[in-house]
């Protein structure tokens, strides 16, 4: 059920799904773990020079992500203007997701199909950006007559700062979301949304393409923003939900380039519900990649990873970690669900990294294959 990661074993692995996937998402256990950058940049090459993919997604901001995506296919901007102004979260500071966006850079150079690059988060996380860029650039974008002035939308926009105040994140009294201002953007951004549909005709494909990302952008935020405004005990699980919707929504328009390799973390791929606890509350939610494989069924695939010893804490042997650490490889590639039956009775983890999300053994029979690492020691 184990072989080496290596180019044999993905395209095993590929051949082994029921039908080709659209969007194949690389899971990571943590984020910023260099070994697994340098494994992912491997794992695309080798889908782009054997298996016919062109584009690659990140858990990034998806309008910081156009900035990367310019720069991969015409040049434009400086590489490190472009590390600093396309990433969001802080994925364009380690060194291996630098070194691919340079290297699609160069292959875009040299061939004349084009790889793409695109961010799949919102811009947000649990705080929110100012609908600002996106209502304004989907504005610019069509054509009259218009639901308002250029000058009425700026005013109901007001300072960025009323949007972007980190305070919301506790307080949702601080939060704009529910106001008078924010309730006619709301209605703005779907007559726009509306406006964009009759005028396809009129733009080209790439046009197209960015109205329907600044539409979609513009009507999540400020969803968000009056999620933001909620005091209810559910606010939280409903935040978490919006977010990974908007994730869902940008994926669909990824599969439309695809096949294309999606990386984020695990808990935003799996098919399964989340789930946390606040306090005492339990939240729950549907993640990205389960609302993307209720869309696409057979044409989503998930190889979730998984760290075997961490900055030198060795995983007990009755976890799925240890079970695997006993593999002769440095890295390899496993079929999730004939792993499931073999390890039925294996303990979860305990992690003592807050930012490391072990495997949950209950789950692997949702999973399509699992990437381990045996040892990973360079962790940001």
């Amino acid at each position: 059920m184990a072989r080496p990661f290596d180019g044999a074993g993905v395209s095993a692995f590929l051949r082994s799904l029921p039908a080709e996937p659209l969007l194949l998402g690389l899971g990571e256990a943590r984020h910023f773990v260099e070994e697994f950058g340098e494994l992912r940049n491997e794992l695309f090459r080798y889908l782009v020079e054997h298996e016919g993919y062109r584009s690659f997604a990140i858990e990034s901001d998806c309008l910081r992500g156009l900035v990367v995506d310019d720069h991969i296919t015409t040049g434009a901007g400086a590489l490190d203007d472009v590390m600093e102004r396309g990433f969001s979260h802080g994925f364009g500071a380690p060194a291996a997701i630098r070194g691919l966006v340079r290297w699609m850079r160069a292959y875009n150079d040299e061939h004349e199909e084009k790889l793409r690059f695109f961010g799949f988060d919102g811009p947000l996380e649990y705080w929110a950006e100012s609908p600002r860029q996106a209502l304004t650039a989907l504005y610019g974008l069509l054509d009259g007559p218009l639901p308002c002035t250029r000058e009425t939308l700026d005013a109901l926009l007001g300072p960025d700062e009323r949007w972007t105040d980190e305070a919301t994140v506790m307080d949702p009294s601080r939060s704009i979301g529910r106001s008078a201002d924010a309730r006619r953007l709301r209605v703005i951004a779907d007559d726009l949304v509306a406006l964009l549909d009759t005028q396809v005709p009129r733009l080209s494909a790439a046009d197209r393409e960015r109205a329907a990302l600044y539409g979609r952008t513009a009507v999540g935020l400020l969803r968000y923003h009056d999620g933001m405004a909620d005091a209810s005990p559910a606010r939280i699980a409903r935040l978490s939900g919006l977010r990974d919707a908007m994730m869902a929504a940008n994926l669909r328009a990824v599969a439309e380039h695809g096949p294309a390799l999606v990386f984020s973390h695990n808990l935003h791929l799996q098919r399964n519900r989340s789930s946390m606890s606040l306090g005492d509350q339990p939240l729950e939610w549907w993640s990205a990649g389960a609302i993307t494989a209720a869309h696409l069924g057979d044409r989503y695939a998930f190889l979730a990873s998984a760290l075997g010893t961490v900055a030198g804490r060795v995983p007990p042997p009755d976890t799925v970690e240890g079970v695997l650490s006993a593999l002769p490889w440095d890295r390899c590639l496993v079929d999730a669900r004939s792993l499931a039956e073999a390890v039925a009775t294996s303990a979860p983890r305990v992690s003592h990294d807050f930012a490391y999300f072990p495997l949950d053994p209950a789950h692997l029979g949702l999973i399509d294959g699992l990437v381990f690492l045996k040892r990973v020691t360079r962790l940001g």
